[in-house]
């Protein structure tokens, strides 16, 4: 499979994935959990998953970037994720009823073992899942991702019906688990090798160990502010900024994060085969910058709007927090790869303690923000997004060996753009309808204009990402064409 087309299928992977949750998470906001239940979710899953994200040890990276990987290697490697991944799924249950007493939650116990009990069965698509990205086949990961999404929803819905209220969430979890194994299975022909084998394991674990020190920061970075703010705010805080925190990574991975997965196999194959990375690294941050920025401004100007139609006034004080943490995804964007490329390129150390240097300014940046307020600590987001800026572009500028001139210019087109694609909505709002007035069908519109404002913008300023665009959207407009005869 080519690279464009790994690309199309693994975002519509992301597309009906991200569909699917949405909107079953809409209907869950509007019917059955408010801020509270969610925020009592929120706080078991990243007790649960600050420790359980080891479980992966770094193998879907080893299995995906792996030069020489043969029967042996797999088998090794499925043996270790295995036991790791049952040793740190059991650890995470054991946490339960600690948690539940450290945060006065007795309510919090149940929900935390369900939750540790659905990593029980992680191991078991790691490694299927990881031979399919390896072989470019993105039409499997869209069937993984499909059903997984499919089974939680079904079964939170269902819970929650019934008055299950956080638990129904963690339940779906569980079944997400469930479908994410038997759909990898099937699609890799239902590999499980017997007996375990841990022959030639150092490297497996040399390189395991190295990026699971990784994940580890990442999920100090990422879970922690959920954590934080249930010990020094509330459930119903936790529940709130787990909301915005939530659809702002939602959209951003829809938008992008979707062909991460595609570009880290790619450059294993420009690195095998010697050519420089700095030129393909330019235009993959156009494409980045280009789709993503616009996305995220305009989420954070139709925030309010948008809490306000899709989940309710119960949410709206999800609004202004929605803002900050929407434009700090802006920065995040600005250097994708971050980890995958120097993994690639063989620089894990340098990488792991710029890592742990990112997750304490991560955890300093919003414990202080939300000592002062809630909304602080969402706007201490965008903060530490320009000092992630400033940790990781010297680095990568030194490994990939990208231009700056070029960077600076892709910024600079990518940020007129994205200010194109919301200036119809900011129109609105000074002389139509207010953010607060602002209905369903002005705010289609809207968008509507800011996208076709989005596009004329990339192609008189000629951005690089304009091409790629076009060539994707060229086999749609080909049979639309041929459907209207």
């Amino acid at each position: 499979m080519s690279v464009r087309g790994a690309a199309i299928w693994a975002m519509s992977s992301q597309y009906m994935a991200f569909a699917i949750n949405f909107f079953a998470s809409i209907y869950l906001a509007r019917h059955y959990i408010g801020p509270d239940e969610l925020g009592l979710f929120s706080i078991a899953f990243a007790a649960t998953t600050l420790i359980a994200v080891l479980q992966d040890f770094g193998l879907t990276r080893y299995i995906a970037g792996e030069a020489e990987l043969d029967d042996r290697k797999i088998r090794t490697a499925f043996s270790l994720s295995l036991v790791i991944a049952w040793l740190i799924a059991f650890v995470s249950m054991s946490l339960a009823w600690p948690m539940a007493q450290l945060y006065e939650l007795p309510r919090l116990m149940p929900v935390m073992l369900v939750i540790g009990a659905s990593y029980l069965l992680v191991p078991f698509a790691v490694i299927p899942t990881a031979l399919r990205q390896r072989e470019m086949d993105f039409k499997s990961n869209t069937m993984i991702e499909v059903g997984a999404s499919l089974a939680n929803a079904a079964i939170s819905i269902s819970l929650a019906a019934e008055g299950m209220g956080a638990l129904a969430l963690a339940w779906g979890a569980f079944a997400q688990q469930v479908a994410r194994a038997l759909v990898s299975q099937w699609r890799n022909g239902f590999l499980f090798p017997w007996p375990l084998s841990f022959n030639g394991a150092k490297p497996v674990l040399r390189f395991g160990g190295g990026s699971s020190l990784l994940v580890l920061s990442g999920s100090l970075g990422e879970k922690m502010p959920d954590l934080i703010i249930g010990r020094v705010l509330t459930e119903a805080a936790v529940g709130l900024f787990a909301r915005a925190n939530g659809l702002a990574a939602q959209l951003r991975h829809l938008v992008s994060g979707a062909v991460t997965s595609v570009f880290y196999p790619a450059f294993a194959r420009v690195r095998d085969r010697g050519e420089e990375l700095g030129p393909p690294y330019e235009r993959v941050v156009a494409s980045y910058c280009a789709v993503t920025w616009p996305s995220m401004v305009g989420l954070a100007v139709l925030a309010e709007p948008l809490i306000r139609i899709l989940y309710g006034e119960r949410w709206i004080a999800t609004a202004p927090l929605l803002q900050w943490i929407a434009l700090s995804q802006l920065c995040f964007v600005a250097l994708p790869l971050h980890v995958e490329l120097p993994i690639l390129l063989g620089r894990m150390k340098a990488l792991i303690h710029r890592n742990f240097l990112d997750t304490f300014a991560s955890i300093a940046f919003l414990a202080a923000g939300a000592m002062v307020s809630l909304e602080i600590a969402a706007a201490s987001r965008l903060a530490y997004g320009l000092v992630w800026i400033g940790i990781y572009a010297g680095f990568l500028q030194k490994l990939i060996g990208f231009r700056w001139s070029a960077m600076l210019r892709i910024y600079l087109q990518s940020g007129i753009a994205a200010f194109a694609s919301v200036a119809p909505i900011l129109l609105i709002y000074a002389f139509v309808q207010g953010p607060a007035e602002l209905d369903f069908v002005m705010m289609v519109a809207g968008a509507a204009a800011g996208v076709l404002l989005w596009l004329i913008t990339l192609a008189v300023l000629r951005h690089p990402a304009f091409d790629e665009i076009r060539g994707l959207s060229e086999p749609f407009l080909r049979k639309l064409q041929e459907a209207l005869g």
